[in-house]
């Protein structure tokens, strides 16, 4: 079994940065692909990117697109997503997911899953 935990989420202003971090515990995270996922209340839970067990190929959601970074540093068991220039649209609870296989979009092929880290931006 993994154990995933999220941190770095906070409350800012619109237009600051932040940095999320995903860190596994139980097992190694290398040999699987990760995906970044948030959820709005009242909103499905949205994919936003995805990192193959490499980190040689990334995938990001159109709505994110240039503003959100992911990678991942396999020797110390963590991913992280740099999120710039803040909206509060992106006000939501983020959390990291592991699946083996391909990085896909759809949250019910992920099968392991933090609690989340909640990230709140006021304008």
């Amino acid at each position: 079994q993994v154990q995933l935990v999220e941190s770095g989420g906070g409350s800012v202003q619109a237009g600051a940065p932040l940095r999320l971090s995903c860190s596994a515990s139980g097992r190694t995270l290398s040999s699987y692909d990760v995906g970044w996922f948030r959820q709005a209340p009242g909103k499905e839970r949205e994919f936003v990117a995805g990192i193959s067990w490499t980190g040689g190929h990334t995938y990001y959601a159109d709505s994110v697109k240039g503003r959100f970074t992911i990678s991942r540093d396999n020797a110390k068991n963590t991913v992280s997503l740099q999120i710039d220039s803040l909206k509060p649209e992106d006000t939501a609870v983020y959390h990291c997911a592991l699946r083996q296989g391909s990085i896909v979009t759809a949250a019910a092929l992920y099968d392991y899953w933090g609690q989340g880290t909640q990230v709140t931006v006021s304008s």
